[in-house]
């Protein structure tokens, strides 16, 4: 099932930083890394684009779209809600937000909260360590970054 998420919803509850410059950036490795594991697909809004840098990015099977000054990711994400008509139903919406979620339900969209998604993503992961799935191209300083990033999240 594919993925709407509001990022800047999302960014600290996956222990990064909005006060990064690199937030979205980090997101959408972790979103990345998701993907991959889970075989599936996300698109990403975020509000507040540096003037001129407003546009669609494709990063594998994730799409940013960050949103322009005047305007708001949750509107965007909206937008696209109606835009899928039928087909919301077959996506799921993650965000914490109020107004983005009464907008999903509105159109049978499943509904995560932005803590609930951070938990799958980490287990996502330990899952596929446990299965003995490693990618060989990870280096153990990355390693211990995750391990640092998930240590205090409590899981499910």
């Amino acid at each position: 099932m594919p993925y709407l998420i509001d990022g800047h919803n999302l960014i600290p509850k996956m222990g990064l930083k909005l006060a990064d410059p690199d937030d979205e950036m980090r997101l959408i490795e972790h979103l990345q890394e998701f993907c991959r594991l889970k075989q599936t697909q996300v698109e990403v809004y975020f509000d507040g684009a540096i003037p001129g840098q407003s546009a669609r990015r494709s990063f594998g099977r994730v799409t940013a779209y960050f949103i322009r000054k005047g305007n708001i990711a949750d509107a965007a994400i909206e937008i696209r809600l109606q835009k899928l008509g039928r087909e919301a139903r077959n996506w799921s919406v993650v965000s914490s937000d109020q107004r983005v979620q009464t907008s999903a339900r509105e159109v049978h969209a499943r509904v995560i909260s932005s803590d609930e998604f951070a938990s799958q993503v980490v287990k996502a992961g330990i899952s596929e360590i446990n299965k003995g799935k490693t990618d060989t191209n990870i280096s153990p300083q990355d390693v211990d970054e995750w391990m640092d990033l998930f240590k205090n999240r409590k899981l499910d």
